[in-house]
């Protein structure tokens, strides 16, 4: 997924849920309803969340240098698996603890009608930006599952920002109904119940985020396709007798790593080796673009799997 789609689909997100949060907290002083005040709780993280992915982006940018010799690629990784523990300590943390207060100390809802309008606005914005991130998501997803595309994405900036805004959308939804039957039956409670679905969603979101995020941190491989395709190309060098492992690793979405184990043929001399390894580099790198460190090392395959 390219970078500039990426940063559309944030900022986006970042403009939209800034908006909504003031309307939010506005919406929840006016009102005291305890599911208006989770929902703006819920605003704030996201877009502190957004600024954490462009953060992430920018650093991952960064060039190679001594200490970090791959580049800086993982940086959105982290910051990425850093946004799923927002929504859960402080999103999730204080909707829950917000619900739980609100149960055990309820208070009737004034002036709901302001959060019906306030909730049906943010309803449109977040629908807006949704479709944005499902858009761009559904770009590289071709014919996969939506749960395969995630669980093989290597760019996580995209499928957080569309989590976000599904879990902000069920979250309107439960704020919606909890507003509606408090004021409904007279049971104020409701309202802080509503609060509580609201912090378990944010909940189950950051776990599923974090999960999918710390795979990446601990280091993917490339996907099978180009795995093949490294193993086909190094087995048309003529030079190369055997072909051993082909290990590759994510060092970021647009950077991969390849190590190839090859036997060279016993007659081939060293002026050979050198030309086949240098045009196989060339050739790994024309057809999977995001390859951008090779290494071969040569190996003894043949004779250790005759002897």
């Amino acid at each position: 997924m390219a970078a500039s789609g990426s940063k559309k689909v944030i900022y986006a997100a970042l403009v939209g849920n800034g908006l909504i949060a003031v309307t939010k907290f506005v919406a929840a002083t006016m009102t005291g309803s305890s599911a208006m005040l989770s929902e703006g709780i819920h605003s704030v993280v996201d877009t502190s969340n957004q600024v954490l992915l462009l953060l992430g982006l920018k650093r991952a940018k960064r060039p190679a240098e001594p200490r970090h010799p791959f580049g800086h690629g993982k940086e959105i990784y982290f910051w990425s698996f850093v946004v799923a523990i927002m929504i859960f300590a402080v999103g999730s943390g204080i909707s829950l603890y917000e619900g739980y207060h609100h149960i055990r100390d309820p208070h009737p809802i004034e002036n709901p009608l302001i959060n019906y309008v306030v909730l049906g606005l943010s309803m449109i914005f977040e629908g807006v930006a949704w479709t944005m991130a499902y858009k761009e998501f559904s770009r590289t997803r071709g014919r996969r599952s939506l749960l395969r595309a995630v669980h093989e994405s290597k760019d996580p900036t995209t499928y957080v920002v569309l989590f976000e805004d599904s879990a902000a959308m069920l979250g309107l939804i439960v704020a919606f109904l909890g507003v509606w039957l408090s004021q409904l039956t007279g049971a104020a409670w409701l309202d802080g119940a509503a609060s509580i679905v609201i912090g378990l969603i944010l909940g189950a979101t950051a776990f599923w985020l974090a999960l999918e995020t710390k795979s990446l941190l601990i280091g993917e491989s490339a996907e099978p396709e180009l795995v093949a395709g490294v193993r086909r190309l190094a087995r048309e060098v003529p030079e190369i007798e055997c072909v051993g492992d082909v290990l590759t690793l994510h060092m970021g979405p647009e950077f991969v790593l390849v190590n190839v184990g090859v036997d060279f043929r016993d007659d081939c001399p060293a002026g050979r080796v050198e030309t086949a390894t240098a045009a196989l580099d060339r050739a790994i790198k024309a057809e999977w673009p995001r390859v951008k460190r090779v290494f071969i090392e040569a190996e003894a395959l043949g004779r250790a799997r005759s002897g």
